[in-house]
């Protein structure tokens, strides 16, 4: 399972409307690829087909979509959002993550 927090679930609305993305047909998908400072990163887009492999979640009123793959990775993992002084974007609290980079965005295990 994934949870959202209440401001990345604002921020993820938010952009849903600027963007013209049905929240209906929509969703988010979170993934993980190789690469990064830290071997892997994280990825996070809108999408709205579904592949066979693809688990679905709701949390906080945002459908995430997730690869089995990267569900793996995932697994009990926040997504947030913070809008502070040291950058502004998406952060994901990720427990199974031994280790991340400086701005967060890649991890190993």
């Amino acid at each position: 399972m994934i949870k959202v927090s209440q401001e990345a679930r604002d921020q993820v609305v938010q952009m849903m409307q600027q963007d013209g993305v049905d929240s209906q047909s929509h969703f988010v998908r979170v993934g993980v690829k190789s690469g990064g400072c830290s071997g892997l990163s994280y990825e996070l887009t809108f999408d709205a087909a579904l592949g066979e492999n693809d688990k679905i979640y709701e949390d906080n009123e945002v459908r995430i979509v997730v690869d089995k793959k990267s569900f793996l990775y995932l697994v009990g993992t926040t997504l947030e959002y913070s809008g502070g002084l040291n950058g502004k974007g998406f952060v994901f609290n990720n427990p199974n993550a031994n280790r991340t980079c400086g701005c967060g965005e890649s991890f190993s295990l």
